[in-house]
């Protein structure tokens, strides 16, 4: 059963009371049922077991079994910095970016992205972003929903992860460090930066810009990987060196 975030208005123990859209799913789609237990997230790394007492057009009422609080994290954090891609791609990535744990994700605006984002476009777009971050941590049973940044510039997010953070680029056809032996940190209050380019690669002033910033190139050896592909490859392998998969 996955777990439901929720607004933390919406906890008031011994009570939580659900009248936002997940009401309509919990009501209508999943027709939850007085008896029923769910569990529940703020979404700030509290969980609460809910027994449903009451069902109506206005709002699902459980009350609260059981408090759970998050276990203490022992790795790093994870930072997706992935360039606008085309279409679904996009959405794919922050889906299963999710599901396997990154803490932040951050569209980046790269010189050969496909897509470029419209003003007027961009508060829809994120809207759908968030949506499927949440949807992704509910089915994955997440502890957090990951934050998704607003899309900005490379240098942009290289500035404002300057401090605490050991920053990495996936660069295909240039040398780099295996993924495998990279150095990573071991402290919790460290974080890792990853960055993926677009469809089109990193342009040569990004590359310079990285070089600068003291980024560290990695790859994933000789293959040419899709930009999707190449992202969910190096989650899932730094995820699994850092301690948060198996």
């Amino acid at each position: 059963m996955p777990v439901f975030f929720v607004s933390p208005q919406c906890i008031t123990p011994p009570t939580i009371s659900i009248t936002d859209n997940l009401l309509t799913h919990l009501r209508d789609s999943l027709r939850v049922n007085i008896g029923e237990t769910l569990w529940f997230s703020n979404g700030q790394g509290t969980r609460y077991h809910a027994e449903i007492t009451d069902v109506s057009k206005q709002a699902v009422i459980g009350c609260i079994l059981q408090i759970v609080q998050e276990p203490l994290r022992h790795t790093s954090r994870l930072i997706l910095g992935q360039s606008l891609l085309k279409g679904e791609k996009m959405d794919w990535v922050l889906q299963k970016a999710t599901e396997l744990g990154v803490s932040e994700i951050v569209p980046i605006e790269s010189r050969h992205s496909v897509v470029h984002l419209k003003a007027d476009r961009m508060d829809h777009q994120f809207a759908r972003w968030q949506r499927i971050a949440l949807e992704a941590a509910q089915q994955s049973e997440q502890w957090r929903v990951p934050t998704i940044a607003p899309p900005q510039s490379l240098t942009a997010l290289l500035t404002i992860h300057a401090t605490g953070t050991i920053t990495l680029m996936l660069a295909e056809r240039r040398d780099g460090k295996s993924l495998q032996t990279v150095e990573l940190p071991q402290d919790v209050a460290s974080s890792v930066l990853v960055l993926i380019g677009p469809e089109g690669g990193w342009s040569k002033e990004e590359m310079g810009i990285a070089e600068q910033a003291n980024v560290i190139p990695i790859t994933l050896g000789q293959k040419i990987l899709r930009a999707e592909t190449a992202a969910i490859a190096t989650i899932s392998i730094l995820q699994s060196r850092l301690g948060w998969l198996g």
